[in-house]
């Protein structure tokens, strides 16, 4: 890395965290997704990938678990402008869409054009996104996805599992994320595990931490997943703790159950809503930002390798950057365990 000084004012470059590092240079490549438009609480996390890029220069970066953490060679590519304005104009149909439901009506006459249309920009996501990812992937580089609501990795899960032929996946979150087509939407931000688990044959397990509010249709399919599916639920971690079984304990048994290869998922929302209040569906419960880190180097230090990762569903709110700020440690502590297990499988 050159010209770049860690422990000077952070410098508004256009690249996360002021690193002077082009796509070319990086060895880990964040793509960023400003789409929200199946969110079907709060919106807002379209907004999400800006509002962090701006955060990140005022981090300081040294990392505890990283050696010179600040070399670390990360490039975030240029947010669409044209999926911003999509996904605007999404949105305004998709609040109509949400309200028709929530009124109790069972039938979606008159929206049948607007659900056509929303479910064809998202397959126009997912596979632009895809071939994005297989492109990098093959030039070596680690890809993760910075959203917007938790649909948006689809298409880099899919790139993952054509380029692995065994991994599992790490979702830290609130919700299992396990509906089919929730509310009509093909790939909802509800359905990104269950479209995963569907499409994605090299996946061997879909390790859950933190699930706290799931619906019955979700626990039936855990059960039936033939433990392809394994869901640590907040409540059981919690009831662990006030026992006195440790939390390296317990992620010492949530890291048994992943294959070699892991992909990280990470919804903010898996956190304590006190640290990402603005988040589209914030469920009371949840983790320190520092048990997540504790977690994520554990994992790398197992000898497991992170192969890809994702953050979604940090929304900055309407004033204040505290979404923001925490998205983007949320983010930096990502990074450094994924260029520590990049070092540690060079």
């Amino acid at each position: 890395m050159v010209d770049f000084d860690p422990n000077g004012v952070g410098i508004s470059n256009g690249n996360i965290f002021g690193f002077p590092i082009t796509e070319k240079e990086a060895d880990i490549i964040i793509i960023p997704v400003p789409w929200d438009a199946t969110a079907s609480y709060g919106k807002g996390t379209s907004k999400g990938p800006q509002a962090i890029l701006e955060a990140s220069t005022q981090l300081d970066f040294y990392h505890p678990k990283l050696d010179e953490a600040f070399r670390t060679r990360v490039f975030l590519t240029p947010i669409s402008k044209e999926w911003e304005t999509i996904n605007e104009e999404f949105c305004l149909q998709s609040i109509d869409y949400i309200q028709h439901l929530e009124s109790g009506a069972s039938h979606i006459e008159g929206f049948e054009l607007f659900l056509q249309q929303i479910n064809s920009a998202q397959q126009a996501l997912r596979s632009n996104l895809k071939e994005r990812a297989l492109e990098l992937i093959k030039q070596n580089k680690i890809v993760a996805i910075l959203g917007g609501e938790h649909s948006t990795p689809f298409g880099l899960i899919e790139a993952i599992n054509e380029s692995y032929s065994d991994f599992g996946i790490l979702q830290i979150d609130a919700h299992a994320d396990l509906r089919d087509a929730y509310e009509n939407f093909e790939q909802s931000h509800a359905s990104i595990m269950f479209n995963v688990l569907k499409h994605c044959s090299n996946l061997s397990k879909l390790v859950q931490v933190g699930i706290r509010d799931i619906s019955q249709s979700e626990i039936d399919l855990i059960e039936l997943s033939n433990h392809r599916i394994r869901t640590f639920f907040d409540w059981d971690l919690k009831e662990n703790s006030f026992n006195g079984i440790s939390w390296s304990n317990q992620v010492d048994e949530i890291i048994s159950e992943l294959p070699q290869n892991v992909y990280v998922s990470f919804d903010i929302d898996g956190l304590i809503p006190s640290l990402c209040p603005n988040t589209g569906t914030p469920v009371a419960g949840g983790f320190q930002l520092e048990e997540i880190t504790f977690l994520l180097f554990k994992l790398v230090e197992s000898g497991k390798r992170i192969i890809g990762f994702d953050l979604n569903e940090v929304s900055p709110g309407e004033s204040g950057d505290w979404d923001a700020n925490v998205g983007a440690r949320a983010l930096w502590n990502l990074v450094c365990a994924t260029e520590k297990s990049r070092r540690e499988n060079a």
